[in-house]
């Protein structure tokens, strides 16, 4: 009010809401989502069905599935969903620990906002706290080597535990290993994975155990003509991305033809040109060509007899796959392509899987790219497979470039915990209080983990504390025996990258929303109601 005259600074409709309300009604919001996935943490985690406007349905207890399919409204809500997709794309494992910790590292800070402790100081401490905990799982970290297949096969088993794929674990373990190992190229500081590298291609029909490695790729085509061979042996691959057709000129044309007989040259010449093309492609000495354009139904036909297995029309990807898989150069026309481009496989095949007919190009002596053929009773389980060992060859990939591994079942949270609040009392001030609280959230993950397993948490965490108060840093919770153990002994670890990039990111998303004390929605953010009013509550901050 200035002169008894009110002054509108926001649109009409906007909501507002400021302090301890929009602190609290972003802090439920987040611990809201939290809980949501809390549930699917760990080997007795339970599934998710989610079903969307169109009926279709998506069963999985992957964190970050669960989040991208929930129709999230609420701005802290969205941020902590983006903890999830943060997590998936750098580890692509652990997603439902970290948005845990960030829903923990809130639920603690709540209680320290409601005695007065200021949000700055709060995040300050968890800041410092997130540093410390990550050195603490440096040091309490174990080096390990590509060669070491028992214990990184351990690590994806451990990641697989927590999935549907359980019941084929060993398998499907020793799959993503051989998997990542294959395309792991070796640098000055280590390994390196590009995960372009491999091709996952999923069919339903069949048993999870019939899920295989091909050392090579599978090409979602058939060959172009019945006439040609059903399989090749020792191939030699010609792989294009340009068409066996007449090019058709760019500019509108006239031909003008006085003769009948004129018509037959001109046919005949095209058909010249086209035999020409195919004997350019056999003079190599190729017996496969794959290319990403069209061919032509007569250079088919020509193909066809000179004993030429075609497929065209193959995605770009693919096609880059297949030139690193089988040593070949992709040729931009036939002109260009000479026997030194072409690329070399045991075998390619035409392989009919449920109703569809495959080529298989298998068999490539040290290929850079591979391909998993995932399989599956139904689509659903296609689908979670898929998921599962998206995980599982993320996971191989993080240690083979990192090097190093830290106990699970919960025993590298209560290590850091532990430590945490020694840590505490060297820091002070009210920092302290903060960091105390930090350790509190990271034992989240034991006591959710003994929940969800239907074991007493309390005294899981007692004696998980005792014993690492005896310098047993590696024990955690044996989900399967309902005891404590020494984790590394029984085999269930993981990557340092899984817990010091869900430490980075639950960090940094809880610090974010601690230090909002204003929420501003616009008219036009999708709903009228305020923050922590209504189901949904608002769509946009400004």
């Amino acid at each position: 009010m200035m002169g008894g005259q009110p002054i509108f600074i926001l649109k009409e409709g906007s909501k507002r809401e400021t302090g301890r309300d929009a602190m609290k009604a972003n802090i439920d919001a987040a611990k809201g989502i939290a809980a949501a996935v809390r549930t699917s943490l760990g080997p007795r985690g339970m599934d998710k069905m989610l079903v969307d406007s169109l009926g279709d349905i998506v069963i999985t207890n992957d964190g970050v599935t669960i989040l991208k399919e929930m129709d999230v409204e609420h701005p802290a809500a969205k941020m902590m969903v983006e903890v999830s997709k943060t997590q998936d794309s750098m580890v692509g494992d652990g997603t439902t620990t970290a948005v845990v910790i960030a829903g923990a590292l809130l639920q603690e800070a709540e209680s320290l906002i409601n005695q007065n402790v200021h949000p700055t100081v709060i995040a300050e401490g968890y800041r410092m706290a997130a540093q410390k905990a990550k050195d603490i799982l440096e040091a309490a970290s174990t080096p390990v080597k590509i060669d070491d297949k028992a214990k990184i096969v351990k690590m994806a088993e451990t990641s697989l535990s927590s999935k549907s794929a359980t019941g084929s674990k060993v398998k499907l373990a020793d799959i993503s290993y051989e998997t990542i190992k294959a395309v792991a190229e070796k640098t000055e500081e280590g390994y390196k994975v590009d995960m372009d590298n491999v091709q996952i291609v999923k069919k339903q029909g069949g048993d999870i155990d019939d899920t295989e490695l091909i050392y090579g790729i599978i090409v979602d085509k058939e060959k172009v003509h019945p006439g040609m061979p059903d399989e090749v042996k020792n191939a030699k691959i010609a792989v294009m991305d340009a068409a066996l057709e007449i090019k058709k000129p760019e500019f509108d044309t006239n031909l003008k033809i006085d003769d009948p007989t004129m018509i037959q040259k001109f046919l005949s010449q095209e058909e010249q040109m086209l035999k020409e093309m195919v004997k350019k492609v056999k003079e190599t000495g190729a017996n496969v060509l794959i290319t990403q354009k069209g061919i032509d139904d007569l250079a088919q036909h020509y193909l066809s007899k000179e004993g030429i297995y075609a497929v065209r029309r193959v995605k770009k990807s693919d096609i880059e796959k297949l030139s690193k898989a089988t040593g070949a150069s992709i040729a931009s026309s036939v002109d260009e392509l000479s026997p030194s481009d072409l690329g070399n496989a045991a075998s390619v095949e035409q392989v009919k899987i449920g109703d569809d007919y495959m080529t298989f190009v298998t068999g490539c002596k040290n290929p850079k790219a591979v391909s998993l053929l995932i399989r599956g009773g139904t689509e659903h389980v296609v689908d979670e497979i898929e998921r599962s060992m998206v995980d599982s060859i993320h996971v191989v990939a993080a240690v083979i470039e990192d090097g190093k591994y830290v106990a699970g079942g919960g025993a590298s949270a209560v290590d850091i915990a532990v430590k945490m609040r020694d840590y505490a009392t060297q820091v002070g001030g009210r920092q302290q209080l903060a960091i105390e609280k930090f350790a509190n959230a990271m034992e989240e993950i034991p006591r959710a983990l003994a929940e969800n397993a239907g074991i007493n948490a309390i005294d899981i965490l007692i004696n998980l504390r005792t014993a690492h108060a005896k310098g047993k840093v590696s024990y955690g919770l044996n989900l399967y025996t309902g005891e404590i153990e020494d984790m590394t002994k029984a085999g269930i670890i993981e990557p340092i990258r899984v817990g010091r990039q869900a430490i980075d990111a639950a960090t940094e998303a809880a610090v974010m929303i601690l230090r909002i004390d204003d929420v501003i929605a616009t008219k036009g953010s999708g709903s009228a109601s305020p923050p922590g009013g209504a189901p949904g509550g608002m769509g946009g901050e400004d």
